[in-house]
């Protein structure tokens, strides 16, 4: 089993706090202090998880404050100023006298979790810093940039080299998906896909045929039926595979925390001429998309661009089930596979070299399935250069 797990240095840790404040005093010049409930914000400027709360004032040093699993972040952080309680009144009680405003990632905080800081911390105004956390998280260190390029790697070798020998008839989309998993882990998968959106996912989709326009329960392209409607995750266990049938399979493949995202198109056998052609044509348009991923250009101008150019007899399905399309083309990915920004009408703020986006265009057609492909791309001056390898044709078995 590949293992490469390690603490996050602190100096990228240190280097991200410096952006991170730097952020703050460009969205509000005012802040005194910072608290963030998401664990995703706190392992980023951590490196730890905890259930607690992360401190950051503007003249001081920051504390990450744990009610559960300070051992652990002890462990596993190289961030110095770690400090157990048992309840958010300890916290409160060490900064002594706390501003009337305090800046939280309220998009992350339950209404408990903000209950319990409001009684003890007594402040009278609230401001969100989802946005300047998303922003920051958005443009990637070396640091970040080496992980995505090795779990990219890895799952572009995987896709190529285990999926095929996997395929075969009779088979079900779940046990598809659980020998893939197990595969996966063996080659350092994290584990789980994390999304901002608040879905649960295992590894991906593993569709067969019409199972890919199934209605989805997360803001996605394809659908999927999944294991059961409690849990529509991995794949169904009743559907088994057919020759003749497309295997649709969308992977969020991350190692160390960091998300890649890849969509790959097998069939066992030969499809028609018109579904390979919508999926070539699927692979144009990603093109065309990663060559517009430079700093400067809006991700809204990509999205249009690239809409303008789908076939007329595709678009009724482009990006979904006809009837059930999603308005984007490509999100960004890093510590949750849906970051920012998003390739979409309304996102105008200009890319910036270091961001990285997955690009998915993706035709649902009646009957048959769903064709397309999907890629995580690296924003440079040149334009997008791909983390997760190759496009691929359908892979006819």
């Amino acid at each position: 089993m590949t293992q490469t797990t390690q603490k996050v240095p602190k100096t990228e840790l240190d280097a991200r706090m410096a952006k991170f404040r730097a952020a703050m005093d460009k969205a509000y010049p005012d802040w005194e202090l910072c608290v963030l409930a998401g664990d995703i914000n706190q392992y980023y400027l951590t490196g730890a998880l905890v259930e607690g709360a992360l401190f950051i004032p503007r003249g001081g040093q920051a504390e990450l404050w744990a009610r559960r699993g300070y051992d652990r972040a002890v462990l596993e952080s190289e961030f110095p100023n770690i400090r157990r309680m048992s309840g958010f009144r300890e916290a409160a009680a060490a900064f002594g006298s706390l501003p009337a405003a305090v800046y939280l990632d309220m998009g992350q905080a339950t209404m408990e979790w903000y209950g319990l800081l409001s009684r003890h911390m007594g402040f009278q105004n609230v401001f969100p810093v989802d946005a300047v956390c998303l922003q920051v998280r958005a443009v990637k260190s070396d640091y970040e940039l080496a992980i995505m390029r090795r779990a990219g790697g890895t799952i572009d070798r995987l896709f190529t080299e285990s999926v095929p020998a996997l395929l075969r008839e009779g088979i079900s989309e779940a046990e598809l998906g659980a020998e893939f998993f197990a595969l996966c882990v063996k080659n350092g998968y994290h584990g789980l896909s994390r999304f901002m959106m608040r879905a649960d996912t295992v590894l991906g989709s593993f569709c067969f045929g019409e199972s890919a326009l199934y209605p989805a329960v997360f803001n996605g392209a394809s659908g999927i039926k999944g294991l059961c409607p409690a849990a529509p995750v991995l794949g169904s266990g009743d559907a088994k595979l057919k020759r003749g049938e497309l295997v649709y399979i969308d992977l969020a493949f991350g190692m160390e925390g960091y998300n890649t995202d890849k969509t790959v198109i097998f069939s066992l056998g030969a499809q028609p001429e018109y579904v390979k052609e919508a999926h070539a044509h699927c692979l144009e348009l990603e093109r065309a998309a990663a060559a517009m991923l430079r700093p400067g250009v809006r991700p809204s101008d990509i999205y249009k661009a690239v809409l303008e150019k789908v076939r007329p007899e595709l678009r009724e399905g482009f990006m979904g089930a006809p009837g059930r399309t999603v308005p984007f083309l490509g999100h960004g990915i890093g510590l949750y596979v849906d970051e920012y920004p998003v390739l979409a009408k309304g996102f105008d703020a200009p890319l910036e070299c270091g961001m990285t986006l997955a690009v998915e265009p993706k035709v649902g057609i009646p009957g048959v399935g769903m064709v397309g492909s999907e890629n995580v791309y690296l924003v440079t001056g040149d334009g997008g250069v791909s983390l997760t390898g190759a496009q691929r044709e359908i892979c006819e078995l």
